[in-house]
C-alpha cells in the first residue's frame, strides 16, 4: 500500500488558457485564443496520461566493509529492482542514510525509468563513526508521464552498521552465581587464584594439599584457591537521550553498538547475559548463556525499536525524492519479552506504506519520559533476581538516570554504568550537559557505583580496565 498525491503541475496551465481565452474573446484576437487553444490542449494531456503506477520495489544493500573501524570509509551499494508488471516511468529513489553517518563520495539519490522486471543501482560511501547505526528503509516516488499525481512508498532492507573494537574486559562487580566462569569469587576451592590456606581435612584432594608446609613442619595442610564463577548480568541500555542534540545521539549510537560488544565478552566468559531497555518502548530479554541466546540478543539490538538512537513519530525528516532535500549526511559531503510482540523483527522487504521511525539522529518524543522510566525500572526490578548484576549503558544526559541506578542498588542489585562522554562541545548547551554529565558521574561515584567515564576516541576494553582497576 503507498500514498497517492496530486502534484498540481499543470494547475497553472489550466489558470493561463482561461485566462487567455477570456482575454482573446473579449480583445477579439485569434492568436490569444490560439494560445488558450494550445493551454487546453496542455490541460486535458494529463487526464489522458495512466495514473502512476503503484511501485512495487525490492532493494538490496551491502556495505563494504560491514563493520568498518571508526573513521574508515564504507562504499554503500544498492540495487533497486522493479517486481511488478508495470513500467514505472518516472521512478525516484532515496536511501536511508543514518542520520550520524555523513555521505562522503557519490549520492544515495537516483531518478530513473524501470520496466517490469529491471533493476538499478546507485553506489556511495559514507565515512565510519563509533556505535550501531541502523539504515532507513529507502523512500521511493513514482510519477505518471505527465508528472501530475505520484506514488509514496518505503522499501525495507534491514542494515545495521556495527563500527567499533571488540573487547575482552568486561564491566562486572563481585556477584557470582554457582556455573563455573571466568569472575573471581569470594569462595575458596578449586581454582587458579590463591585464596587461604588451612588445616587438612579428610577427604581434601591430594593436589591441593601444601607439600612444603608437611617438609617443613611435619604437618599437612590444604591450599585453596578462589573459585571462578559465572555472573548473571542485565545489559541496560538507555536510548531516550538524544533529545535532537546531534552529539548525544551519537553518544546514544556508542551505548548501543558497546552493549553488542560487551554481550559478546561476557558469552565468551560462561556469563549470563540478558538485555533491557531503559525507557520507552520497554524490551526484556532474560539473562541466559550459549551463542543462540547471543544471536538473539544481537538481533534485539540490530531491529527493535527500542534500541534505536531517537525516532519520529510522524516521519516528518524523511527524505524528499522528489527535491532531493534532506539526505542524510549530502551537506556534509561532495555529491525476548515485550510489548505488544515476544520477539524483535524488522519489516520484510517490499512496500510499505508510511515513513520509518528508525532514525538516529535526535530524540524520542515521549509524553512523559520520567514516568514511562519509572515504570519500566519498577518492572525490570520484578524480572531480576537477587544475584543479577546491572550494567547500564548511558549518555547520563539527565538526573532520571541516576535515581533509575540508586534504585537499583537498593533492591539489592550491583550496578556498574558505562557513559560514553559527548563529542563536541562547541556550544553553551553542549559544555553546560558536559559539566551536568560530570556532575552525576561524580554522585554516583560517592555512593560507590563504578562508572566508566568512556571518552569519545577512547578503547572501551582500555576504559573498563581503567575504571575497574581503581574500583578493585
Amino acid at each position: 500500500m503507498t500514498d497517492r498525491t496530486d502534484t498540481g503541475r499543470w494547475r497553472g496551465v489550466v489558470a493561463l488558457s482561461l485566462f487567455a481565452g477570456t482575454v482573446g474573446l473579449l480583445a477579439q484576437r485569434p492568436a490569444v485564443l490560439l494560445l488558450a487553444a494550445v493551454g487546453a490542449g496542455y490541460a486535458v494531456y494529463p487526464r489522458l496520461v495512466p495514473s502512476p503506477p503503484e511501485p512495487e520495489i525490492a532493494v538490496e544493500r551491502t556495505v563494504t566493509p560491514a563493520s568498518p573501524d571508526p573513521g574508515e570509509r564504507a562504499e554503500v551499494s544498492v540495487t533497486v529492482r522493479n517486481e511488478g508488471d508495470r513500467w514505472l516511468p518516472d521512478l525516484r529513489v532515496v536511501d536511508g542514510v543514518p542520520a550520524l553517518l555523513p555521505v562522503v563520495d557519490g549520492t544515495p539519490r537516483r531518478a530513473t525509468a524501470l520496466a517490469p522486471g529491471g533493476e538499478t543501482s546507485l553506489e556511495y560511501a559514507v565515512e565510519a563513526r563509533e556505535g550501531k547505526h541502523r539504515f532507513r528503509p529507502a523512500t521511493v516516488l513514482s510519477r505518471d508521464l505527465a508528472g501530475t499525481a505520484e506514488q509514496r512508498a518505503t522499501a525495507a532492507e534491514p542494515t545495521v552498521v556495527d563500527c567499533g573494537a571488540s573487547v575482552s574486559a568486561t564491566a562486572l562487580r563481585n556477584l557470582t552465581g554457582e556455573r563455573a566462569g571466568e569472575l573471581r569469587s569470594d569462595v575458596g576451592g578449586s581454582g587458579l587464584e590463591f585464596h587461604r590456606a588451612r588445616e587438612y581435612r579428610q577427604g581434601d584432594p591430594m593436589r591441593q594439599v601444601d607439600w612444603r608446609r608437611f617438609a617443613r613442619s611435619g604437618e599437612l595442610g590444604t591450599i585453596e584457591y578462589a573459585e571462578e564463577r559465572s555472573a548473571s548480568v542485565a545489559l541496560c541500555v538507555d536510548v531516550g537521550a538524544g533529545g535532537g542534540d546531534r552529539s548525544a545521539a551519537a553518544a546514544v549510537a556508542r551505548c548501543v553498538g558497546a552493549a553488542d560488544r560487551i554481550a559478546g565478552a561476557l558469552v565468551d566468559a560462561n556469563h549470563e547475559v540478558g538485555l533491557a531497555s531503559h525507557g520507552s518502548p520497554w524490551y526484556w530479554l532474560p539473562p541466559k548463556p550459549g551463542s543462540a541466546h547471543l544471536a538473539q540478543l544481537r538481533r534485539a539490538l540490530d531491529t527493535h525499536p527500542a534500541f534505536v538512537p531517537g525516532s519520529t513519530a510522524d516521519g516528518s525528516d524523511v527524505p524528499d525524492p522528489a527535491d532531493g532535500s534532506g539526505v542524510p549526511g549530502a551537506e556534509t559531503s561532495a555529491g525476548g519479552i515485550q510489548s505488544p510482540r515476544a520477539d524483535a523483527g524488522t519489516s520484510a522487504p517490499g512496500a510499505t506504506s508510511g515513513a520509518s521511525a528508525a532514525l538516529s539522529d535526535g530524540g524520542r518524543p515521549v509524553e512523559d519520559e520520567s514516568s514511562d522510566r519509572e515504570r519500566g525500572i519498577g518492572t525490570l526490578r520484578e524480572r531480576l533476581d537477587s544475584t543479577t548484576q546491572v550494567l547500564l549503558l548511558s549518555p547520563l544526559a539527565d538526573d532520571g538516570v541516576v535515581d533509575s541506578v540508586r534504585t537499583l542498588e537498593a533492591a539489592g542489585n550491583l550496578v556498574t554504568v558505562v557513559s560514553p562522554g559527548p563529542g563536541e562541545t562547541d556550544s553553551v548547551g553542549t559544555r553546560l550537559a558536559a559539566v551536568e554529565r560530570d556532575a552525576r558521574i561524580r554522585t554516583l561515584r560517592r555512593t560507590g557505583i563504578p562508572v566508566v567515564d568512556w571518552e569519545p576516541g577512547e578503547n572501551l576494553e582500555s576504559a573498563i580496565e581503567l575504571t575497574m582497576g581503581r574500583s578493585a
